[in-house]
């Protein structure tokens, strides 16, 4: 696709959505289905992000991947008990992402006592998407997965690229009901399931733990790097590094396969050898093009900006929705390869010290004749759908700090916002698009998101001291300035953590090395961190502390970006 906005390819959604006519196609793909898979396999499709797969083995049902919740996983097995009563005996995850619905399977059995399979690594990417980077985490969730768009109207959600929903709204209230592995894995592994040989080969996708799980006898894979979109080098939501020369890795052992059935863990399955074959080698080929070119056109010295003006697509890419730009867009993903491999400085002096957003607007503002100016080039680059142009200017009207009158302006880049949704196949983009124009509209409110949250429940769920490292992140260093201090916290639950303040920043310490000493139920930690008591109230329950061990304590913590310790 040479120009990944096409207003002339606008058209209208079955609840009044304004998309790319790709993009609205790509919903009947995604759409809720229940797949029979060759004679011993099921595929469930359509009810949340991911799918659901069942496979039968001689001594009944393998169930892989349980979803987000306990109440979508209860409703694929209901799906699964119109077409047997077969009992599931083992459950095996693909990755970390989709693994929250397990306890449906107690439920439905009665019991525990089945294996379940995954790559070691699942139980710490559990942990890790949260903490420290929640705020941001959960913000790029929003705005990536459509979260708080509205159900109908021009706006409205198409889908997600990879599924409907991020949730499907008849799971709420979304009951968590994950179950740790029993039965784990680094490397290649064979074992035999349910009667089934079952071979694992880990192969890293979005995410590191990601395996392959080939069932030889059934001649099927089930995996998570052959989606039903051009695979997501770089998520729009904020991520980690994604090297797609390790993707390819694992795209050519699944093409080595050569099975005559694939099931993916998104998007709807596959049968026909020569088919699955011929996509496979269509996708890897798509995720080397977007490298390879990434790497020959920074080794001819072209900036980030020249070179993804450079680097498209062929053509033979648009043939198969596997290849096409229906999640993410080319141009994003050779900006993730390029600061992956070389960092954020792309040889363009205008970038190695750059002015601060606002004293930038402040002068390109000026540089251009006034606002009045600046605003009639945004307008005539709206209408002559100059859609780069459009956002650069309106986004230059809302950051300059001396504007008196923004809500225009936030306004017209809101419509810029848009028209880009409107008119592109991706659905990260319109998600994202759509999710910042209603917000300078003042129609969502995502002030919650920009700030640490701590939900009761969630501290509730691990050790207490797990939680005092990461609050280093919250410091304000300018408060800390000239600042020494340290406190050392103990739980009932046997764990316990340190800080140390020094030089502006909260360095972790073991307790027992710290001035300051408190003792906390986890119970009461959690309300601290989620707001529910303040700090105040809970040092005045410490009978064993000092009005001056108090008074340091509310001293020190009150130096944290949270609101609950400064009360």
């Amino acid at each position: 696709m040479t120009n990944p906005f096409r207003p002339d390819q606008q058209s209208q959604g079955p609840y009044g959505q304004i998309a790319h006519a790709q993009h609205l196609a790509h919903t009947d793909r995604l759409a809720e289905t229940f797949y029979a898979v060759g004679e011993a396999a099921w595929c469930y499709v359509g009810n949340g992000l991911s799918n659901q797969t069942f496979i039968r083995g001689p001594e009944g049902i393998i169930a892989v991947d349980t979803g987000e919740c306990h109440e979508e996983m209860m409703q694929a097995i209901e799906q699964l008990r119109l077409h047997t009563d077969e009992p599931i005996v083992a459950c095996i995850y693909s990755h970390f992402h989709y693994v929250a619905g397990t306890s449906a399977i107690v439920s439905e059995r009665g019991d525990d006592d089945f294996p379940i399979y995954g790559h070691e690594g699942i139980a710490a990417n559990l942990t890790r998407f949260g903490g420290e980077v929640g705020p941001r985490g959960s913000r790029g969730m929003v705005h990536q997965f459509a979260m708080m768009l509205p159900e109908a109207g021009d706006d409205a959600r198409v889908n997600i690229g990879l599924g409907l929903f991020y949730r499907n709204p008849k799971h709420a209230p979304y009951t968590g009901g994950h179950i740790p592995a029993t039965h784990t894995f680094s490397e290649h592994h064979e074992t035999v399931i349910a009667g089934l040989k079952v071979i694992f080969h880990p192969a890293p996708s979005d995410a590191t733990d990601s395996a392959t799980i080939h069932f030889p006898e059934l001649d099927l894979a089930v995996n998570n790097i052959f989606w039903p979109t051009l695979f997501n080098i770089f998520a729009i939501r904020g991520e980690e590094y994604r090297d797609p020369r390790v993707l390819l890795t694992g795209l050519d052992h699944l093409a080595s396969l050569n099975v005559e059935h694939q099931i993916c863990a998104h998007g709807p399955p596959m049968s026909g050898r020569p088919e699955i074959l011929s996509g496979i080698h269509r996708y890897r080929d798509s995720i080397q093009f977007i490298w390879d070119q990434t790497v020959r056109h920074a080794n001819l010295g072209l900036s980030l900006d020249e070179m993804i003006h450079k680097i498209k697509l062929p053509i033979v890419f648009e043939t198969d929705f596997h290849t096409q730009q229906l999640y993410g867009v080319v141009e994003h993903h050779v900006r993730q390869v390029y600061t992956g491999l070389f960092g954020w400085f792309d040889e363009d002096p205008g970038k190695l010290f750059p002015l601060a957003p606002g004293e930038r607007a402040t002068k390109m503002i000026k540089a251009f004749g006034g606002r009045a100016a600046m605003r009639v080039a945004f307008d005539e680059a709206l209408a002559a759908d100059d859609y780069r142009w459009a956002l650069e200017l309106g986004q230059l009207l809302v950051s300059d700090p001396a504007a008196q009158d923004t809500q225009s302006d936030k306004a017209r880049l809101a419509a810029g916002l848009r028209q880009v949704a409107f008119c592109t196949p991706a659905a990260n983009i319109r998600n994202w698009c759509l999710t910042r124009a209603l917000e300078l509209e003042g129609n969502l409110d995502l002030s919650r998101f920009r700030i640490h949250r701590f939900r009761e429940q969630e501290v509730l769920a691990g050790q207490g001291a797990r939680w005092v490292p990461i609050l280093r992140v919250l410091l304000d260093a300018d408060a800390a300035t000239d600042f020494y201090g340290s406190i050392g916290f103990t739980f009932d639950d046997g764990s316990s953590a340190g800080l140390l303040i020094r030089h502006s920043v909260a360095v972790p310490v073991p307790q027992q090395i710290c001035d300051l000493q408190i003792t906390l139920t986890v119970a009461l930690w959690a309300k601290l961190l989620a707001g529910k008591m303040t700090l105040s109230s809970v040092l005045a329950e410490q009978s064993n502390l000092s009005q001056d061990q108090r008074a340091k304590m509310q001293a020190l913590l009150s130096r944290f970006d949270i609101e609950s310790f400064k009360a």
